[in-house]
């Protein structure tokens, strides 16, 4: 990066998540006239698991970190069954689900009232994780954050039937394009051009069928709402997390689209509350199974 007023590089670092790195500057001073100036700066990534911990840092923070492990630890409700994001990149899976019912119900009930209020409600979520899960039994704040690893905010957008159908489009570019027949291995077919999980949207509202053996642009060979084909000029409301809306990862029209609704609620704690006020989680009261892959409008992984 370029300073625009002087002309000179300007040094950008940034550690990684969770504190995984810390970022060490180093600069170079020169004295000149009896005046320093930083003639050079590096910056280096130190792997925090490299280093030992310090006494005396840990205990500083032993009340706050005691207090946040008590805080995760809370059982927020009973799962009936145990719920996995483990094919959740490639198959319609309940887990994903719950987000969805979560974001849908959420901005359903703010739009009550407004000219967007009979509009349909579809709803986008990710995969963040391929490890998430709820067990059988008690879920607690810890397995909700691990579903949800990003403290996104909640909004909704209006969107057309052809913009929906080519936001799909985009999402479906996250597969590795599949041959006319054989055997297809599921866990090798993602990530095309290495794309992250976090950027492969499942959408939810309506149905839809993926057909990965088409090439990218082609894939959406579905896409129907109450058993009947989606136009183009139909209007939705669509709820989609702030860093989608902003336009992080690169998807059509949902970053220049009309925002509906953003009350700035964090939907990690959307999905906390639900779950503590209903104490059940049941893929019953939500698991739609409205997607799937194909190949020559065949299931694809059947």
């Amino acid at each position: 990066m370029v300073n625009e007023v002087t002309g000179e590089e300007v040094l950008l670092t940034q550690p990684y998540r969770w504190g995984a790195t810390v970022s060490q500057v180093d600069f170079e001073l020169t004295k000149t006239r009896g005046q320093w100036d930083v003639t050079e700066a590096t910056a280096t990534a130190l792997r925090t698991r490299d280093y030992p911990e310090d006494p005396d840092v840990l205990a500083v923070t032993d009340e706050a970190h005691q207090a946040t492990v008590d805080y995760v630890n809370q059982v927020v409700a009973t799962s009936t069954e145990e719920l996995t994001t483990l094919t959740s990149r490639y198959s319609d899976t309940p887990i994903l689900d719950f987000i969805q019912q979560v974001q849908t119900e959420t901005v359903d009930a703010a739009l009550g009232g407004t000219e967007w209020a009979d509009l349909p409600v579809l709803s986008i979520a990710a995969p963040f994780s391929r490890e998430a899960v709820f067990p059988e039994g008690d879920v607690t704040i810890r397995d909700i954050a691990g579903l949800y690893v990003f403290d996104n905010t909640l909004e909704a957008v209006q969107m057309t039937g052809a913009q929906v159908r080519d936001y799909l489009e985009e999402s479906a570019s996250y597969f590795t394009q599949v041959p006319d027949t054989g055997p297809v291995d599921p866990e090798t077919i993602t990530n095309a051009d290495g794309t992250p999980d976090y950027n492969y949207d499942v959408l939810s509202g309506v149905d839809y069928d993926l057909d990965v053996s088409r090439p990218v642009g082609e894939r959406v060979t579905r896409l129907e709402i109450d058993g009947e084909p989606v136009a183009d000029d139909a209007r939705f409301v669509v709820a989609v997390n702030n860093y989608r809306r902003s336009g992080g990862g690169g998807f059509p029209h949902v970053s220049t689209a009309p925002v509906v609704y953003n009350e700035q609620l964090e939907i990690r704690q959307l999905l906390i509350e639900w779950a503590q006020e209903r104490g059940v989680i049941d893929p019953a009261d939500f698991y739609v199974e409205n997607w799937q892959l194909v190949r020559n409008g065949e299931p694809l992984l059947d």
